[in-house]
């Protein structure tokens, strides 16, 4: 949530900085801003609300803006309304009005994240003088920056370090000073920045897309660290203000895989992208004809000896665990607990020292489960995560690190990483049925076999999406919407509502459909749309027993199966098939067909699918 941006060279930063911006709307925001500072002269601070193109409009696409140094903000608010006012960037010096035109202050920045202590130190810096013109917090942050910087008569890296000891909570800052013009400060605490340099130019970002365009090479600030940008040239401190020698990372993807690629929507494009992400990790993981988790540090010695596995997610990423679980327990034989991150954080964990505790995350900086991570490691007991960015905060704290190779996912709501990440935990579940004795090598080459057939099955089922938008077409005006299944499919119909509700705005629940007659037949009306999942053959009838008992009351029945299972339409009025597989990776394919509902409704409802309201692609702030 919210973007970040920086550019310091001989261009001119405020198109830099548009440009960087709109690569991060993916995030979610509500206001944008930029600061441009030209040589030693005052920077210009210019702020909108709504739509990145109002202040693309305000500024003449940069053009107005001279200037080779500058930093830019998309905001979602957490303290303080949506408003220009409230907008980043924010300025220390004692002001009126929002903070925008010319400005005189030593400081000027933006933040991510939240400031915990930010109203102990607003009193503390109204104590000293400083008066404040908006209600977030980042400007208690500036503030508290220059009341060091100014008090001790000390650098700009020392006066951010000591704010750095001072504030609680996560942040990721970018600072310019007017006595270090062309030169921009950046610190980190838990929230996501990178910084890129090129040939006389440096970058920074909240993540790769903004800046991809212009330089593959990248650092990664680590958890409180600060850095120093000049023109193509970068250098990184710890809070003792000493250097810290960092080597840069290639980025592998290119700008492209970014981009539409002529699709009207990026959550269309990654729901097609989704055979391609599921092949390249399979591929990572599968060698010689086995499952070789080696390079991840996962020998067969090492998981044979675990006995317990907690995964720990937030949103889809847990949903890949809810179908993990089964798979697990059913495969390998391991006792597997799900928990939501934001759950696992706060209680009192009773974890087994040979327990493993696998975090999963698209982004890597999901902050609660960045936080369960470090619980888990403080408890002593092994972590693995299994993430999509190299060099994330989870992929670095982990003990264990599998990479998932979806590529940039820009849609909000996710697609192609979910199915990644369902792919890594299938083959992280044959590898621990094989290390726990439970398979041999003929079962373990019959489960591979199944796993490298999923992307062209995958790409039939997309074959089947003009059904799909003329149903979603039909039922884009429902109030309520029903997922419902056993085992596996209970966890696809969990993803199912969410991608529904997520980006179409329609009420939608899932349940175990076991589960109908302790309360919830009783929300059914005539004409309320069921969705029945079933495609685990030894459920089949006992969730079809349940469709039939919502229909009787009323309700318009669609059901979602396996090719081979016709009867179904002899109960539901819409049916959608998928091509049969093992039974432990059906959720690949029965993900897709919803994922497609979702959208398609989406559409015909003329919402903005790839920004749902009030959603961030990574939610970095509890």
């Amino acid at each position: 949530m919210c973007g970040i941006v920086g550019y310091t060279g001989s261009r001119p930063a405020a198109p830099i900085l548009l440009e960087g911006l709109s690569k991060l709307e993916y995030r979610g925001y509500d206001s944008a801003g930029i600061a441009v500072r030209d040589g030693a002269s005052l920077a210009q601070v210019v702020k909108a609300t709504g739509k990145l193109k109002n202040l693309s409009d305000k500024t003449d696409g940069g053009r107005a803006l001279a200037g080779g140094c500058g930093i830019g903000h998309t905001r979602w608010a957490t303290h303080g309304e949506p408003s220009q006012t409230n907008a980043h960037p924010h300025v220390s010096g004692n002001c009126s009005g929002t903070g925008s035109g010319p400005v005189e202050s030593a400081v000027v920045g933006v933040h991510n994240g939240i400031i915990e202590n930010f109203d102990e130190l607003k009193a503390k810096l109204l104590r000293h003088g400083y008066q404040f013109y908006s209600a977030t917090d980042t400007e208690v942050a500036v503030k508290l920056v220059d009341y060091y910087y100014n008090k001790y008569k000390i650098g700009p890296v020392d006066a951010i370090n000591r704010m750095m000891v001072r504030v609680r909570g996560s942040y990721a800052l970018a600072m310019m000073f007017r006595d270090y013009p062309g030169e921009i400060f950046a610190a980190r605490k838990d929230s996501p920045m990178i910084i890129g340099v090129g040939e006389g130019e440096s970058y920074l970002a909240s993540d790769v897309p903004a800046i991809l365009k212009y330089t593959r090479s990248v650092y990664y600030i680590g958890n409180m660290e600060l850095a120093r940008l000049g023109p193509g040239s970068v250098t990184f401190y710890d809070l003792n203000g000493d250097e810290i020698a960092k080597q840069p990372t290639q980025i592998t993807w290119d700008a492209e895989a970014a981009e539409k690629g002529g699709y009207e929507h990026f959550m269309i494009k990654e729901i097609h992208e989704q055979p391609v992400a599921v092949r390249d990790t399979l591929a990572s993981l599968i060698r010689d004809g086995r499952i070789d988790l080696e390079a991840a540090g996962l020998t067969d010695e090492l998981l044979a000896g675990v006995s317990r596995a907690h995964i720990v997610a937030c949103g889809s990423a847990w949903h890949v665990g809810m179908a993990a679980q089964y798979v697990l327990e059913d495969m390998a034989a391991l006792p597997t607990r799900v928990e939501l991150a934001s759950e696992f954080r706060y209680r009192k964990l009773l974890l087994e020292e040979d327990a493993l505790v696998i975090v999963i995350s698209q982004s890597g900086e999901t902050a609660d489960s960045l936080a369960a991570l470090r619980a888990a490691k403080a408890a002593g007991v092994r972590t693995l995560a299994i993430v999509n960015v190299v060099g994330s905060t989870i992929a670095r704290e982990a003990d264990n690190v599998l990479y998932t190779l979806a590529g940039p996912e820009i849609a909000v709501a996710t697609t192609k990483a979910y199915s990644a990440q369902l792919a890594a935990m299938y083959a992280l579940s044959v590898a621990f049925a094989r290390a726990r004795g439970r398979i041999d090598a003929e079962a373990e080459a019959r489960y591979i076999d199944e796993l490298n057939a999923l992307p062209d099955k995958m790409a039939k089922v997309l074959e089947d999406k003009e059904r799909i938008q003329w149903f979603a077409a039909k039922y884009a005006g429902a109030k309520d919407i029903f997922f419902i299944g056993r085992g596996i499919d209970y966890a696809v119909s969990l993803e199912g509502s969410l991608k529904m509700k997520e980006i179409s705005y329609i009420h939608s629940e899932a349940y175990a459909a076991g589960e109908l007659k302790h309360g919830t037949i009783s929300l059914l009306e005539n004409g309320t749309l069921v969705i029945g999942v079933l495609t685990q053959d030894d459920l089949f009838e006992k969730t079809i027993s349940n469709m039939v008992e919502c229909k009787a009351r009323g309700a318009y029945l669609m059901g979602l199966t396996g090719y081979g299972h016709y009867s179904v339409e002899d109960t539901a009025d819409f049916t959608v098939y998928v091509p049969r597989a093992d039974q432990h990776f059906m959720a690949s394919l029965a993900v897709i067909p919803l994922q497609l509902l979702g959208y398609y409704t989406s559409v015909a409802r003329g919402l903005d699918v790839d920004k749902p309201r009030n959603l961030a692609k990574s939610v970095t702030v509890e």
